[in-house]
């Protein structure tokens, strides 16, 4: 008969809660636990926990289902009894809340902090804008300024991961494109200085490889014919002990091969056309005369080039010539022909800015032995930042540029992370050169450092380090 009338009073309690509770969602008042809801004054009021840790809400002094967000009294006078968090079931995890209790009864509460991780804080317990408690701050916390910390289970779902900071050279490697250019000094012109007429044209095409001496065409021309005879006079004469005067010279100063100066020495006789020679090794860039053709002087018959020493000129850009060196190491790689990789060096870096690109030239030196590198080929060129010195990197990873300022993620382990603004210096093979701001025994990083970011608040706790706010 008894467990009867304590089963009926049971379900009264919980039908007069029901309709409490839907009073007191209409009109905006807090709900209160389980736990609270089945009060019941007697013996259970002596199983209640000690009141510790912030207020949440307030109660009718007769544990009637009437509460409230604040202070407030009965229309007798009487206050609203306070509820602790300690007193009502919590929706945190429950490791959370004992670890929460037993720092309420071993460690001081210093200050209540946002608990969306704004940089705001109260000296005393107080909700924000949406009706969230601020949360308590204990002694020995407050030490690890900006220091974010975050549940196993949330590091484990984001996948967070660290390496330590490294002691390592770094081998920048800049890659650019190129262009494949003759060498400057292996150009030659072939060109007549006197008036004169082409009578036959060598068999010699554009395109075609010659050797120095190579008979180019035959020409007459009056002017050498004339100073050609002077100088077999003076020849003549000089047998006679008269002193020779200067028609050799005004044959070189022509243009006449020593060889044809010579056979007119030796024959005593002026030929009446002269072979005109290639004067060194090389291809035929441009043919520029025909059979029957007449030539001024200085008119230019040949443009032969040397293409066994080849230049390529790289397009660098101006942020990255700071890092070039002459005599860097080059690889150049022709992009019709991928499979073949030609080394080389920095030659020269020329001096002087595009205006419409903002790159320099750099001139790479190859050897061409095989003619493959031919003018106007465009190249992959690869260059090395010259000496490479041991300092500390990170993996390129675990930097967060913000624009203004570089960070990285700090972690301290028992997860807790701190952002840490550092300086940069050189990059490469995917690492990054830190000069500031990190110290060999550090651990950064390096995946889901942006998570962490999003999770835990990190842009307050950046704006809070970068600003130091003081706490009570």
């Amino acid at each position: 008969m008894k467990r009867l009338a304590l089963t009926g009073l049971a379900l009264a309690a919980i039908l007069a809660v029901g309709s409490a509770g839907y009073w007191a969602g209409h009109r905006g008042i807090a709900v209160p636990g389980l736990r609270n809801w089945l009060g019941i004054e007697g013996s259970l009021e002596a199983n209640q926990p000690a009141e510790t840790g912030p207020i949440i809400y307030y109660q009718d002094p007769d544990r009637k289902p009437i509460y409230s967000a604040g202070p407030r009294q009965t229309e007798d006078g009487r206050p609203f009894t306070a509820v602790h968090t300690s007193q009502d079931i919590s929706f945190e995890e429950m490791p959370q809340v004992e670890e929460r209790r037993a720092q309420a009864d071993t460690k001081r509460i210093l200050y209540y902090r946002n608990p969306m991780g704004l940089p705001d804080t109260s000296p005393v317990p107080k909700k924000d804008s949406m009706g969230m408690d601020y949360l308590p701050v204990y002694e020995g916390e407050a030490s690890e300024d900006g220091v974010i910390k975050l549940s196993p289970g949330r590091i484990q779902r984001s996948g967070v991961r660290s390496e330590p900071v490294r002691r390592q050279a770094i081998a920048q490697t800049i890659r650019v494109p190129g262009v494949v250019q003759l060498d400057e000094r292996r150009i030659a012109v072939v060109t007549i200085r006197a008036d004169a007429f082409v009578q036959e044209v060598a068999p010699v095409t554009t395109g075609d490889r010659v050797a120095k001496g190579t008979r180019l065409a035959r020409i007459y021309s009056p002017e050498i014919s004339a100073a050609g005879a002077q100088f077999i006079t003076e020849l003549n004469a000089a047998a006679r002990g008269v002193p020779e005067g200067g028609a050799r010279q005004r044959l070189e100063n022509l243009g006449v091969p020593a060889e044809i100066i010579a056979e007119i020495e030796r024959s005593r006789k002026v030929p009446p056309t002269i072979n005109w020679s290639a004067s060194r090794d090389g291809i035929v860039l441009e043919r520029n005369v025909s059979d029957g053709m007449k030539l001024a002087a200085g008119s230019s018959l040949f443009r032969l080039a040397d293409i066994s020493t080849i230049w390529v000129l790289a397009d660098v850009p101006e942020r990255d010539l700071a890092e070039i060196r002459i005599g860097a190491p080059t690889t150049v790689r022709l992009r019709g022909r991928p499979d073949m990789a030609f080394e080389g060096r920095v030659s020269v870096i020329y001096p002087q800015i595009a205006e419409a690109t903002r790159t320099a030239k750099v001139r790479v030196e190859l050897a061409n032995p095989e003619g493959v590198l031919l003018p106007n080929m465009y190249a992959d060129v690869e260059i090395g930042s010259g000496d490479a010195n041991i300092e500390l990197a990170v993996p390129q990873s675990a930097i967060i540029d913000g624009g203004t300022r570089r960070v990285v993620i700090l972690d301290r382990g028992e997860g807790r992370f701190e952002p840490r603004e550092v300086k940069l210096g050189r990059r490469g093979d995917g690492m990054v050169a830190i000069t500031e701001g990190v110290s060999e025994s550090d651990r950064v990083v390096v995946s889901a450092n942006f998570l962490i970011d999003a999770e835990s608040n990190l842009k307050a706790a950046l704006s809070g380090f970068a600003q130091p706010e003081a706490k009570p």
